[in-house]
Parts: C-alpha cells; sequence; structure tokens
C-alpha cells in the first residue's frame, strides 16, 4: 500500500540507503563520500525538525524521499527554501517523484512560503523534466562549479513561486 508520510527517526537506514547510493554512483549530489548512519541522523532531525520532510512508503519500503530546506542564511530569505528530492534507483519511473513533489509542494503552500528553488547538477534530464513539469523555470546556469569523478560539472537553478 502507498503511503506519503512524514519522515520518522527509524526511517534513516532507508533513507541513507537511497541517498549514498546516488553519493557513489552519480552526480546529482556533489558529496564525494557516502555518509555513515549518525551523520545522516542528524542531517534527517536537523532539516525536518524545521521544514516539511516527507517519504514515500510501499508495503514499509521507502522508495523516496523530499524535503524542503533553507536557502540562505540572511532573514530576508526565510520564505524562500530549496527543495529535494531521492527516489529508489530501482523505483525510478514510477511517479515516486512526482507524488512527492506533489505533496511537498502542497505543504510548502500551507507553510506560507514564497518561492521553492531546485538546484540540479547538469546534464540531468530526468529532474529538469520533474521540476518543469510542475512549473518550475530555469533561473540560472552555473558552469564547472563542482568536481566529481574528475569532471567538472554545471548547477542550475530552477524556481517556482509559490503565491
Amino acid at each position: 500500500m502507498e503511503l506519503i508520510r512524514p519522515v520518522r527517526t527509524e526511517d534513516s537506514d532507508q533513507l541513507l540507503g537511497i541517498y549514498n547510493y546516488y553519493v557513489v554512483n552519480s552526480i546529482v549530489t556533489f558529496d564525494l563520500k557516502p555518509f555513515a548512519l549518525s551523520e545522516f541522523e542528524e542531517k534527517v532531525h536537523a532539516i525536518s525538525a524545521a521544514y516539511p520532510f516527507i517519504v514515500f512508503e510501499d508495503n514499509d519500503r521507502i522508495l523516496g524521499y523530499a524535503y524542503a530546506s533553507k536557502w540562505r542564511e540572511k532573514p530576508a530569505y526565510n520564505f524562500t527554501v530549496e527543495s529535494t528530492v531521492y527516489v529508489r534507483q530501482d523505483a525510478q519511473g514510477k511517479q515516486v517523484g512526482s507524488k512527492l513533489y506533489t505533496e511537498l509542494l502542497r505543504l510548502l503552500r500551507q507553510g506560507n512560503y514564497h518561492v521553492v528553488l531546485g538546484s540540479l547538477t547538469l546534464p540531468n534530464e530526468a529532474s529538469v523534466k520533474l521540476h518543469e513539469k510542475f512549473g518550475f523555470e530555469k533561473v540560472a546556469h552555473f558552469k564547472a562549479v563542482g568536481l566529481k569523478f574528475g569532471k567538472w560539472l554545471d548547477v542550475g537553478f530552477w524556481q517556482l513561486q509559490l503565491d
């Protein structure tokens, strides 16, 4: 049975498995080494204490997660957040990311946030399509700002105004 629900502490191990896959095997995150469980639990706790953090669960197995986080430190940015969505590698193509984004954006609108930003390592056609499906527009492109797997990578920013 499919369910989207708030993250719980005991989810951290499954979330870590999803995230560390991308750390080791892809350019979508600029983390270079896998997280330890204790580090990841701290990250989940810190984010979920302040922002929406949800998981997509199917028969007690987490297939993906999404959350919002602080965009920048200055107080004038308090109504702008950055969104993050990760889907298990073996669950891609099943609309998990779309379902998570639908719920995350609903929660952000309820929370009176004004702007959501998606930061995407490029190229990343699947993430670009996901963001544009929800009305995000590309607003910035930074060239060769991250080095991973011996290759300089670009980052693009997509923006959605919520109200």
